[in-house]
Order: C-alpha cells, then structure tokens, then sequence
C-alpha cells in the first residue's frame, strides 16, 4: 500500500505512468464479491456534480488537530506520575492528574502541550511537557455501496479515491465503476464529486479526478 501511496502522489501528467501506477491495483479492483448488499444512497434528490477539489498541501504532521477518539500521550518531564496515555472522550477533553479535564479536540499537539504546561505550573515548576498523538482514531472516510467490503478506514496518511478503492478490496460484479461519487460535508452543504475508473484507467480522465480524500468523505458505488 505504501508503494502505491508514493505513486499516487507522482503527478507528472504522463499517460504510460498513470498506467504503470493503477495496473499495480487493476486486477484487485476489477475482481470483487458478488452479492454484497446495497447500502442506500443517502442525502436524497439530485445534486450538482463538482469539479475534483484543488490539491492541497500534503498531510502536515505538526498541524494535526486532535479529535474525539484519538489517543493522546503526554510526558512530564522528571514527573512520571504526571505523565499518561489517555482518549479524547467523546466531548473533546482529557484527563490529566492535578489539572482534570482539559479541552484536547481541535487543538493541535502544539496548543495542547501549552495549555498543559500553563496549568501544571501551579503545582510544578516549569514543567516541561511533551505531547504526542498516539493513534489517530478520529480522522475516517466511509466506502459503500459495490465494493468487497464496505467500511470505514482511518485516514492516518494521504489517500487518494483510488487508494481507498483498494483497500476495500475492490469492485463488486456489477458496481457501476464509472460512476463513482464522493460525497464530502462543507460549510455550504454536501459536495459531490465523481471519479470515472474507466476513464482513469485509460488515461482519458485528469489525474485531479483522483484527488485526496478528506475526513468524513464517503465514497459511494452504485451496484
């Protein structure tokens, strides 16, 4: 998967490379198990298909924001009794000894270890206070509908659509491959996309129709 995920980033407009990179995966995403069931396509109604998303800048390790479910780690300095592992509870806080609850969701590492070193001051001198995300459990895409499995997959590093195909194991028999939607929750309402396999596979779509999958992106096959 690493092999693949190196290629997906290798954005060189070259017919014959694109090749190269999805045939590693063609044979998995061609061959699937008939006879899974249909999930329903939900958000209802017609919706207007949007333009693949622009590039963003890859995964930037030092600007992860902390979610609900992610476990975090956080080191005191010459103070082990101080120093835990511990989740994000569902509403964004941790628990910490001498300081209780403190807000970890939607801070990064950074903020975090901040917020931590300015209340254990009041119990220890200039406590030094390191803080690492253990697992990332918080940052999920969903695939349904034609697919060998349908579930969902830690987003712990750049993924492409056509990665996150392979990961579930490919398409069904009868999954409309060329009629892939993205469904991805904006400020201003469910966005959809399409991602045409086909086409892709023989170079008649733009390498910016496999784009880089957000948290809570759902990827829907009809069947």
């Amino acid at each position: 998967m690493n092999g693949l995920i190196r290629l997906a980033s290798t954005r060189n407009g070259n017919v014959r490379t694109r090749k190269a990179w999805v045939a590693g995966c063609a044979a998995l995403l061609a061959v699937g198990m008939s006879g899974c069931a249909s999930l329903p396509f939900f958000g209802g109604g017609d919706r207007s298909v949007s333009q693949p998303p622009a590039e963003p800048v890859a995964l930037d390790r030092d600007s992860y924001v902390i979610g609900p479910a992610d476990r975090v780690q956080v080191d005191v300095w010459k103070n082990e009794e101080l120093s835990v592992v511990v989740p994000v509870r569902p509403d964004g806080r941790i628990s910490v000894p001498l300081v209780d609850d403190v807000q970890a969701a939607g801070l990064t590492t950074t903020e975090l270890k901040m917020v931590l070193a300015e209340k254990l001051a009041e119990f220890v001198k200039n406590p030094e206070v390191t803080v690492i995300v253990e697992q990332v459990n918080s940052k999920r895409i969903y695939v349904i509908g034609g697919l060998t499995r349908q579930t969902a997959f830690d987003l712990t590093q750049d993924m492409r659509v056509l990665d996150a195909i392979s990961l579930a194991g490919g398409f069904t028999t009868f999954a409309d491959k060329d009629n892939v939607r993205i469904l991805r929750r904006q400020n201003q309402g469910l966005v959809e996309y399409r991602f045409d396999y086909g086409a892709f596979l023989n170079g008649d779509a733009p390498l910016e129709s496999n784009f880089l999958l957000h948290p809570g992106d759902t990827i829907v096959v009809p069947d």
